[in-house]
Order: C-alpha cells, then structure tokens, then sequence
C-alpha cells in the first residue's frame, strides 16, 4: 500500500515542475508516494473541450494508479484533475474556474467544480488566501548572479495571447535605448531590432538567463501563481509587470518595493528598473520570498499537510 497517490495533471511543462517538487517534499518527510499522470491532449477549440479531455484523462490516470498502488490518501493535482475523480481525494489548486472559465467557457466545469470542493476531505492551495493548508511552489535561487548582467530585459511568453507578447513588444520598442536587448523565451520568431527569440529553453538555461539579466518583464491580464517571475525575482531581477488579476504573489513582492514597477505604463516601468532601480532590490525580494524556499515548503508539508492527508 502506497501512502499517497498524487494525481497529476501536467498540462504544462510548469505543473509538471510543481507536482514533481512536491512529490520529492513528501517523500522527504517520510510518505511513500506514486504519480499518476494524465497522458498528453491534443489542442481542442474551446477551454469546455479541453477541460474535458484533460479530466477524462486524469480520471484514467487515477484509476490506474489506484490499482496499481491501492493508496491511503489521493491528491489530485489541479481542480481539473478532480473534475471527473473516481474516487473521493484532496484538491490541490492554483485558481478556481470560477475565477479563469467565466461564461460560457466554464458552463460545466464551475458547477462540477463546486461539488468537488466541498466533497474533497481537504484542499491544498498554493497561496494563502484560500481555506485550507496552503502548500507554495517552492523556489530558491539558481546560484549566483552575473558579476556584469549583461542583459538589459528577459521575459516569457509561450502563449503569446495570454501573455498578451504584442503589448510587451510594443512597451519594450517605446522603451528600449541603443545596445539594450529583450530575451523572449517559450516562442521563436524572426528576430527584429533590440529583440531575440529564443524558442524552447530548457529551466536551466532560462535560469541562467535570468541570473545575467536586469530586469524580467511581463504582461498578463490576470496571472494565476506565475512561477517564472517568482524565479526571476530569486536570481536577482527587477520584476516589471502590467496590474493583472489573479493570485500573482509575485506582483504583491515587487509592488511593496517598488511600486512604479507594477504599471499599465511597461515602457516607464522598464526605464525606471533600468535607470533608477530601487537599492537593495535583489536582497528585499529575496527576504520577501523566504516563505517559497524549498525548506520552509519542506516543513509545511511535513507539519501540515502529510498529518491533514493520512490522518
């Protein structure tokens, strides 16, 4: 019998990220743990479908994982995950339908979505302004920063409509000066003045881009936990961002140091990180994020969350 089963929806490379660190973190406090994975969906039309295929999916995963590994306790990962659960289990979540799938795109999710949560023996959120035992991402800094950062602006943009990629380009044009350069990871594009694409990177390299550069920039509309600006913030960058909705505890960070920075204005945001950053801004973040690092997840779910799941 296995103590956990987690339930993993990994639908993208950063949940498949998140359930990976907090299987290790259970396993470090002594819980014998297996994941199931939902196998990969193809693109579908509307978020209803893909919310749907996603759930069967996961349900097809679970069911596997509860036969193979007869579990004490299920954790599924994302309220998605849950949506069509074969058997009852805790939901961990960084937004809720109801908050991303309004109107029509979330007609039978939110519905479902209810009655999951109040079913669900427990409820795990990633930050802490939800009921239940918040269990952060953990992120720490991926080593030292360049003794020159030698690039002006990074940022990340996979999904260049929701990361709304035409707005930032645009700040960045009206912003930039001679020699500065802009690093998009996540999309490839034809390159173009004072901008460089650079595709698909691996985590260790976007990591060291960051740790090279001044200032990571972003523009959501609404934002759910936004893992890339808390690692942005770890290794030392001045994060600059449009006021998005959402959870976002990386706007709360930056916004309490530097509020200029967090700005529909991205053209003046950018310049007032690059020629007037705020002093100490790399050590301030850093304290900020002192809840998110690796040993403080490790004793929340040691103390918490292990004793709330088995009981």
């Amino acid at each position: 019998m296995t103590d956990i089963l987690l339930v993993s929806l990994g639908s993208t490379g950063g949940w498949r990220a998140a359930d990976a660190e907090l299987a290790a973190s259970m396993q470090r406090a002594g819980a014998s743990v297996a994941v199931a994975s939902a196998q990969p969906q193809p693109d579908v039309r509307t978020f209803a479908l893909t919310d749907l295929a996603w759930a069967r999916a996961a349900r097809a995963a679970a069911q596997r994982g509860i036969d193979e590994h007869a579990p004490r306790a299920i954790l599924y990962s994302t309220t998605t995950a849950a949506l069509l659960w074969p058997r009852r289990g805790a939901i961990r979540f960084d937004t809720l339908a109801r908050d991303s799938r309004p109107g029509r795109h979330g007609i039978w999710q939110r519905p479902v979505e209810r009655r999951r949560l109040a079913q669900a023996p427990l409820l795990v959120p990633m930050t802490p302004d939800q009921p239940g035992v918040p269990v952060r991402i953990p992120v720490d800094s991926s080593g030292p920063g360049a003794a020159e950062r030698d690039l002006a602006a990074v940022a990340y943009a996979p999904d260049p409509v929701k990361r709304r990629l035409d707005l930032l380009l645009g700040a960045w044009d009206a912003a930039r000066r001679d020699g500065e350069e802009l690093v998009v990871t996540g999309i490839e594009r034809p390159p173009r003045d004072g901008v460089r694409f650079a595709g698909r990177v691996a985590p260790e390299e976007f990591r060291g881009l960051l740790r090279r550069a001044r200032v990571f920039v972003a523009s959501p509309e609404r934002e759910d936990y936004g893992i890339a600006p808390l690692e942005a913030l770890a290794d030392g960058c001045a994060l600059v961002t449009t006021p998005a909705a959402g959870p976002y505890p990386a706007l709360a960070i930056t916004r309490a140091i530097d509020p200029r920075l967090v700005t529909a204005d991205l053209a003046a945001g950018i310049r007032a990180a690059l020629d007037d950053p705020v002093p100490n801004y790399a050590a301030r973040a850093a304290e900020a994020l002192t809840p998110f690092r690796r040993a403080a997840v490790d004793r929340v779910v040691a103390a918490e969350l292990l004793p709330r799941l088995l009981g």
